[in-house]
């Protein structure tokens, strides 16, 4: 199972090219299952700027796996956040710890275009796809 991160989706959405949307493109291809959060979700839509694409895009976006965000994920991510911090590493979207923090509790590979996920792959169980 693979979550999407927002910024993927976004240069998907938008047609931009680049290897994190070719590797989106070779998932569907092969039917990898494919993922989301409900934080994923708000991001990708608040930025839509007309009401026929927001309605496409949700419909797109509520036909994959939805992974559930728990409070235990909200600590978890909380302690990863903090954890990066005492080594000097300061995660620009505390967002990004909550789904990071849901691929690992839910086995997931995340697929993402966005270096914070990079970093918190390298100090925690997190999978890169």
């Amino acid at each position: 199972m693979i979550l999407v991160d927002t910024t993927v989706w976004i240069d998907w959405f938008a047609d931009r090219h680049g290897p994190a949307v070719d590797k989106l493109r070779a998932a569907i291809e092969q039917e990898e299952d494919l993922a989301v959060c409900g934080l994923v979700i708000t991001e990708v839509l608040q930025g839509v700027r007309h009401d026929n694409d927001f309605e496409e895009i949700r419909t797109v976006l509520c036909d994959l796996l939805f992974l559930p965000v728990s409070l235990a994920t909200h600590i978890r991510a909380a302690q990863m956040y903090r954890a990066c911090r005492r080594r000097g590493l300061t995660i620009r979207k505390p967002v990004d710890c909550i789904i990071a923090a849901t691929c690992i509790e839910n086995s997931a590979f995340i697929l993402h275009n966005d270096r914070d996920f990079t970093h918190l792959s390298k100090h925690f169980p997190l999978q890169q796809w």
